[in-house]
Parts: structure tokens; sequence; C-alpha cells
């Protein structure tokens, strides 16, 4: 049987360091990182307006296929303002997993919409199509107001999975559950930047798509995050929205609804142009850690997280599943006393006390994987 302690070693041996803390996930910084934000100072433009923003918004759609991007603040904002958008208001409820950062239900409230927890698969850790059409069918009814739960009498407005840690789920069987019941599909890719379903890029596959940038994603610049859209008319909207709801004009301040300081900052946006241009590179060398990982734990028989044969994954971080929570606890302890950071899935957000009185349906899959799930160290080395 493997010890915790050899597959620390082996860790620290994947990493070529044999003393000291490894981190979960560290940004690397080995490009135009401080040459393009020195450039964005001299430039005066430190704010929501400058060239670096448009450059950043332009590299986006050019690695994600998709028609348009926005650049927001960060990941959060960018997921409230796709959902207020795509038409979620006060008393609404939104579909979502259980299995998820905070941030995801988080947004839904900041919109005034309700979170209902699904079912997520075993395989991705994301929401799973099965659980989607099961609850609509059992629980709710399409009526000419929309689809209706039947328990609470609301609007379902729209559905939000989550690629959990860069792994795809399987969005185009998600997709069309939500055209078949008219609800807006709004992806969480905020954790996979680089992945692709079917050949086609996360956060593409519904109305929006919402990215992160955050210090400890892929690609960072401290904060950031980004709406992808083929939709003209939405795009125009988020973009209207993030700056205030300001009329363009030369001098004057008028706004026209109420709107949202969401815009990026140059700065920001400087910072993750650098990082975008290292995007291959950081993928590769993720992929490489990946095989190393697989295939040290398929000859230990412990089971590790990974991409279904018709996706791509970013490896943003790499997972194990152990075979109940004692297991767990003991490696976390282990792990951690030892100085390779590692870390549990998330609690669900069913058992969080601001979500707890929310309809969760089902949750067998997430409680299972919420005993045995660890990340471990996946920084681009």
């Amino acid at each position: 049987m493997t010890t915790n302690m050899e597959i620390v070693s082996f860790i620290r041996r994947a990493f070529l360091q044999p003393d000291g803390l490894i981190p979960l996930h560290a940004p690397k910084f080995s490009g135009n990182e401080r040459k393009y934000v020195l450039d964005a100072i001299d430039s005066t433009f430190v704010s929501s307006v400058g060239a670096y923003v448009t450059r950043f918004e332009a590299m986006m759609v050019e690695i994600t296929g998709g028609g348009y991007a926005i650049a927001t603040v960060n990941g959060t904002a960018a997921l409230h303002l796709a959902l207020m958008i795509a038409g979620v208001s006060e008393g609404d409820e939104v579909i979502t997993q259980p299995l998820t950062f905070v941030a995801t239900a988080n947004a839904v409230r900041m919109a005034g919409g309700t979170p209902i927890f699904i079912d997520v698969d075993k395989d991705t850790l994301g929401m799973s199509p099965a659980s989607l059409e099961d609850f609509l069918s059992t629980c709710c009814a399409n009526t000419a107001e929309g689809c209706i739960n039947k328990t609470t009498g609301k609007r379902v407005a729209a559905c939000v999975p989550m690629h959990t840690f860069g792994f795809p789920l399987r969005i185009d069987q998600i997709s069309g559950i939500c055209q078949q019941y008219g609800i807006a599909l709004i992806e969480d890719a905020a954790e996979s930047l680089g992945s692709f379903y079917k050949g086609q890029h996360t956060g593409t596959f519904g109305l929006m798509g919402a990215f992160s940038f955050n210090g400890n994603k892929t690609v960072t610049c401290g904060g950031g995050g980004a709406i992808i859209t083929s939709d003209d008319q939405i795009a125009r909207k988020a973009r209207h929205l993030s700056t205030t709801a300001k009329i363009p004009h030369v001098w004057e301040y008028d706004h026209d609804e109420i709107g949202y300081n969401y815009r990026m900052p140059n700065l920001n946006a400087a910072m993750a142009c650098a990082q975008l241009e290292q995007l291959p590179a950081f993928l590769e060398n993720k992929r490489k850690l990946a095989n190393l990982y697989r295939d040290f734990f398929s000859k230990k028989n412990i089971s590790y997280v990974d991409e279904l044969p018709e996706a791509k994954a970013n490896y943003w971080l790499n997972a194990l599943m152990f075979d109940d929570q004692s297991q767990k606890e003991s490696f976390l302890a282990d792990s951690n006393a030892n100085g390779v950071m590692t870390r549990p899935i998330w609690k669900l957000m069913n058992k969080l006390g601001m979500y707890k009185d929310c309809q969760a349906y089902n949750l067998v899959n997430a409680e299972w994987l919420e005993q045995r799930v660890v990340n471990i160290p996946s920084s681009v080395r």
C-alpha cells in the first residue's frame, strides 16, 4: 500500500525541490510582464481605458474562438454581469452545482436569483446532464411564462455549470437540455482557460462564458475576468454595464441605467497580455506534469482525476480521489506538515449557512466526492 510520504516524495521529485514549501499553484512570470506593466505606467493610462485592455480582449477572442470578449475586474463580476444580461432578476432561480467555488453561487445571489443545486458526474466533477434532465423533467414545467419550478412556483431563468479544476464537463449535453427547456446557459469557465470539449473551447457553448485571472489561475493578472459571447448585442450590453452605463461623450457624464465599475484596469490587462502570450507553453508544461502524475498514481492504484476522451483539459489543478474521508484527512495532514501544499475540494454550497435553505436535488455524487477529493501541487514548473 502506498504511503502518504511516498506521494509527498514523488511530488518533490516532480518539482525538483527536495526542500522547502511546494505551493498548490503559484504564478509564473517569465515573459513580458514587467515590460508591459511599465509601459502601461509610462502611458499614464492605468485605469479602465488603455491599449492593453483592447489587446487583452482581442487575444481572448483568438484563444477561445468566441466572437467577443469583455474584460472585467474579476471572474465573479463577469459571472454577475452575464447572469443579469441573461435576464436573471429578483425572484428567479438558477440551476448550478453544489461542488464549486463559492463565487458561482454568490454571483447568482448578486443578480437577485436563488441557486438550485443539482448533482455532478464523478468523472468530470462538473454538472451531470442526467441530473439536470431528471430535475427538469420531474420538478419543472414549460409554460408560457418560461420554465417553472413546480415546488417553488418560481421561474428557472438560467443554468450555470462549472468546469471544475479545468476539466471540461459534458457541456454539449447540458446545452441541448437547456435549449429544450428555454433556459439560458451561462458557463462558469473561471478555471478552464485553455480547455476544450470536442474541439471547442469551454465558455463558448452557451449564451456567455465567464473566465477568471485571479492570482492562482493558469494565467493571472492579480485579478481580472472576462465575458465571452458570440452575440454582438450582448457584448455591447456587457461593455456598457461594466463601464457604469456611461453614454459615450467627449465631456458629458450621462448614464442611462444602473451600471457597475467592473472594467479591467489597463495595468492588469498589461500583465494579462504578457501571460496570455505564454499560455501555450504553460499548457504544455502542465500536461507534462499531468502525465507524470497519471503514470505514478496508476501504478499505485490511486484514483487520479483525468480528462474525458473527448476533452482536452488545461490541468489547472490536479486532483486525487481517496477511498474514504479518513484517508483524505490523513493525506492532507501529512502532506501539509511536510511542506507540500494540498487542499480538500470545497465544502458543498448547500452546506454553507447562506445557501442551506436552497433546493438541493439528489446530490449523491457531490457528497461522495466531497469526502474524497484532494488537490495536489499543479504550478507550471
